[in-house]
């Protein structure tokens, strides 16, 4: 019989503790955010005639928490995947993107069949929702195992840029090769998910904050939600289970784990899996997010959820969650306050972006919560 301290435990570890600590990140990044926005505001008062920056802020400020939130944790779950298998096979596997693009178009795929058959409209929303992002996780986390399969471990052993260049070449092939299919299936790049058809997700939900109403998506919500519930599960899943402690124990040492009686082939290929069914949610969320996505919708996502995950530490799971978050929080500050400077406009969000992956390269190559390790000669 399990015991009410037990149970209690098991609760505090994998449930309360990562969603305290997811907590923790959103309200710290939050705080970073909001403190840099008022700085802002002090230092340049009237960035354009009869635009008080400070009033502007006072209004934007929590919508632009809400949905840096909900791009973090799209970017953290695109960070995991990379993240994981550098954790256990020291490589950056760039053809990440293409998985998270895979899945936005698996999930544009299933709602737009379900909606060709008049089946959509019925289905209870929760029920809907999980059943698009369930068939993107499975596709996407196959298609990623069958990657590795056949590109990466033949190249187990060749020296570390061998399977970066064949990530690289299998990032481009995948591109291709779904511009191809919808060329011929259905003669179109853009894909438009049949959002039009739901009113329950067109409707955004007001959201009252003081004096000021916050126009929420429901895709923001949703975004949210299952980002939370996939990741408290993941963490279970790393930490709790004996699979998860076998892919920690591959990550260790391979050859000691595969000493001890663990399948290493088979520890790396439930990575991928794991990272590219993660990538394939991300995707899917995405794709209901913004409304459309194309064959070429992966790349500035992956790299911005690389950037991520160098951010809070490359190989460490939770760095990855971090660094999404943090990242997310930066762009919606930076896409809110840059249209108030002529100079400047929404297109530099992407610059500050990505100077953020500079300064961590130079400052803190380890990342937020990476750790030095010196090499002993």
């Amino acid at each position: 019989m399990v015991s009410v301290r037990s149970t209690t435990d098991w609760l505090y570890r994998y449930v309360v503790f990562p969603v305290g600590q997811m907590l923790i990140f959103i309200i710290g990044a939050g705080l970073v955010v909001s403190v840099l926005a008022y700085l802002l505001a002090f230092l340049f008062p009237e960035p354009r005639p009869n635009i008080i920056l400070v009033d502007q802020i006072n209004r934007q400020l929590p919508g632009m928490l809400i949905a840096g939130v909900s791009l973090g944790f799209v970017y953290a779950m695109i960070a995991l995947g990379y993240t994981l298998v550098y954790g256990v096979l020291k490589f950056i596997n760039f053809a990440h993107s293409e998985i998270f693009m895979f899945g936005s178009v698996i999930g544009f795929e299933v709602m737009r069949r379900l909606d060709d058959t008049g089946y959509m409209q019925g289905w209870n929303p929760i029920l809907l929702v999980a059943f698009i992002v369930l068939w993107a996780m499975l596709l996407s986390g196959l298609l990623a195992v069958l990657i590795e399969r056949i590109a990466y471990r033949p190249l187990r052993g060749a020296p570390r840029l061998v399977p970066l260049i064949s990530a690289i070449g299998v990032s481009l092939f995948l591109t291709d090769a779904v511009r191809a299919f919808q060329a011929i299936t259905r003669n179109e790049f853009n894909l438009t998910y049949p959002t039009i058809d739901l009113p329950w997700l067109k409707n955004p939900i007001p959201l009252a904050f003081g004096e000021t109403t916050v126009n929420v998506r429901v895709t923001s919500i949703i975004i949210i939600v299952a980002a939370v519930l996939m990741l408290v599960a993941m963490n279970y899943f790393v930490n709790g289970t004996k699979l998860g402690k076998g892919i920690r124990a591959v990550s260790q040492d391979m050859s000691t784990a595969s000493l001890m009686g663990i399948n290493v082939n088979y520890m790396i290929s439930l990575t991928f899996f794991v990272g590219g069914s993660f990538g394939g949610a991300a995707g899917a969320l995405f794709g209901m997010n913004v409304g459309t996505v194309t064959p070429f919708v992966g790349f500035i996502p992956g790299i911005k959820a690389f950037t991520a995950a160098v951010l809070g530490g490359i190989g460490n799971v939770t760095g990855a969650l971090l660094g999404g978050l943090a990242l997310g929080m930066i762009e919606s500050f930076l896409n809110g306050i840059l249209v108030y400077f002529p100079a400047l406009g929404q297109r530099y969000t992407d610059v500050f972006a990505f100077s953020v992956l500079i300064l961590i390269l130079i400052f803190r190559p380890s990342g937020l919560l990476g750790e030095r390790v010196d090499e002993k000669v």
